[in-house]
């Protein structure tokens, strides 16, 4: 089909609940992805965050091929190589308490487990979320989600949630009970405009978790597998999650979530929660070798050098458009004093693929293969259109 049909075809029969931007995109290598005739854009949005080894990267290409030729789907009635492996692997790369993982299709899949998983263990049925956060659109994870554009159209959700003011310590005494399942927090808040939590904001949480019985629950849906420059982002602070839950990079670029847990939450009844799809061998074959990737090629480092390189070449622009550039490691924000929307439209025009975070919010993130030509190219189209 032509371009125009393809946009024809999906506007016709798609759900109309995504804003689309007239781009038909059909093929990745790297960094870089094709539209269907044949222009080329570096690709700062990675499927917002999905793509961390990039687009066909050698390690995704055989695991797949590999394991689809000897068994894609086994659901969890019975035992599978591939996802024994992605268990010891998973065990291996988190912290020590945790040593328990449930498997799934999403980042919202990944917190309606630990919301289900908070409240049985616990044998209460308050949450408490923050402003500006977001974990799904899911019902339950959607009444963790903040924003009425999010919610209004849903309500009533989930009773029981509760929200505090981000990075705002003393409003969580307020809040935080001995009537509290678990608390569910970003260390930086991707749709919320890329905002990083502070030391003494995840202290206090952990704190006031452990005072009143609550588990803590840390979404590093987005931040996970090196993107903020750290294997997991809660290890920028001494703080450790009673519950992690994780997506995005984990497969890199195929659908799995993960809640991983430990004695905290202890032994789940059978049947509680499962997931037909979670866990299949296609997934954890290739989610097993990109986790070891990432750490063997040490892209956490990379990320955190290469983000710093960026968020300094943006800074180093000097442009009056820009009230404030911060983020960590691969996961920037740069937030504006006007309208992004037309700035992402405009870096589009230069073959720059970005994403917003909020209305005056530009949010980048990139592969963590990136390299220091791209981030220069990134910068000359900033420049560019700031100009």
């Amino acid at each position: 089909m032509e371009p125009k049909q393809i946009i024809e075809a999906e506007d016709q029969h798609s759900s109309g609940t995504y804003y689309k931007r007239p781009v038909v995109l059909v093929r990745g290598e790297g960094t870089r992805v094709w539209d269907i005739d044949g222009r080329e854009y570096l690709d700062c949005t990675a499927g917002i965050g999905v793509a961390a080894l990039g687009h066909a990267h050698p390690v995704v290409i055989e695991a797949l091929r590999e394991q689809a030729s000897r068994l894609i789907t086994c659901q969890e009635l019975f035992y599978n190589d591939q996802r024994a492996a992605l268990f010891k692997r998973l065990d291996a790369v988190t912290p020590s308490s945790i040593n328990r993982f449930f498997l799934s299709n999403s980042g919202a899949e990944a917190n309606e487990a630990a919301i289900k998983f908070a409240r049985a263990a616990t044998g209460r049925t308050e949450i408490v979320a923050t402003m500006r956060g977001y974990h799904g659109k899911t019902l339950g994870a959607l009444s963790a989600t903040w924003g009425n554009d999010f919610r209004k159209p849903f309500e009533p959700l989930v009773p029981d949630f509760h929200t505090i003011p981000f990075n705002r310590p003393e409003a969580i005494a307020d809040t935080i009970s001995d009537a509290t399942a678990a608390v569910l927090v970003e260390i930086v808040q991707g749709e919320g405009g890329v905002r990083p939590a502070t030391e003494e904001f995840m202290q206090a949480l952990r704190l006031a978790c452990t005072e009143h019985g609550a588990l803590l629950v840390i979404d590093e849906v987005q931040t996970g597998f090196g993107r903020t420059g750290r294997l997991f982002a809660f290890e920028h602070h001494s703080v450790t999650p009673d519950i992690l839950t994780l997506a995005k990079s984990v497969a890199g670029g195929l659908p799995m979530g993960v809640t991983a847990f430990g004695d905290t939450v202890g032994q789940l009844a059978k049947q509680s929660h499962t997931s037909t799809f979670g866990g299949n061998p296609l997934v954890c074959a290739v989610a097993e070798r990109v986790i070891a990737h990432i750490v063997a090629a040490d892209l956490p480092t990379h990320a955190a050098e290469h983000g710093r390189h960026l968020m300094n070449a943006i800074r180093g622009l000097s442009k009056p458009q820009v009230r404030e550039v911060r983020g960590l490691g691969l996961m920037i924000g740069i937030e504006l004093k006007q309208p992004a929307g037309k700035v992402v439209r405009s870096l589009m025009d230069e073959g720059i693929l970005a994403l917003l975070a909020g209305p005056k919010v530009i949010r980048l993130l990139p592969p963590l293969i990136i390299e220091a030509s791209d981030i220069d190219q990134i910068a000359n189209a900033f420049d560019k259109v700031l100009t």
